[in-house]
This record gives structure tokens, sequence and C-alpha cells, in this order.
């Protein structure tokens, strides 16, 4: 669940707000003149966040290399190709089991 509250709130709460977070597996979303500027998330969360940010970079990188002497548009044609075709193919075997 994701709780949201001040800045100012927070603050004042900071105790119970990591209680929420650390034994209720909860998120909270800190506000400051009514829009999001930071939350606070349990730190398995964040780990995994972080694994998953790590191997986005890895994956994007290896793309990068790959199409780095190939024209933007035909590295992003091809991509695209290759992503519907994995795609229906996925959709297709699971249609068949």
């Amino acid at each position: 669940m994701v709780n949201e509250v001040s800045a100012v709130q927070f603050r004042q709460k900071l105790g119970e707000m990591l209680n929420v977070v650390q034994y209720r597996h909860d998120s909270i979303l800190i506000h400051r003149d009514g829009k999001p500027v930071a939350a606070l998330i349990d730190a398995n969360q964040f780990a995994e966040l972080r694994r998953r940010q790590e191997r986005f970079d890895q994956f994007r990188q290896k793309l990068v290399d790959a199409y780095k002497d190939v024209p933007f548009d035909d590295a992003t044609a091809e991509i695209d190709a290759v992503a519907a075709q994995v795609r229906a193919e996925i959709h297709e075997e699971s249609h068949v089991k």
C-alpha cells in the first residue's frame, strides 16, 4: 500500500513512517507544496529496483553496442520487428497449451 504524506507530516512522524515501511512493507510518497518529491520504500524493494536498473542498463548497453553503426530509425525498426515476432510466438505458444 502507498501512503501519501506532506513533508511536514513526514518530519513529525519519521519513526512511525519507518515502522510502516519496515514492518508493514508499505511505501510512503512524500509531497511538498502538493507535488511528490520523494518516496520511502522497504530496503528489499529498493534492492530489487537497483538490481532491475542494473540489468536494464546492461541490456541497453548491449543494444547500443550492437547497433552503433546502424542508423537510429533502422535499428528501431529492426528491434520493433523482432519484439513483435517474439510476442507473437509467445502468444501462439500460450494458446497451444
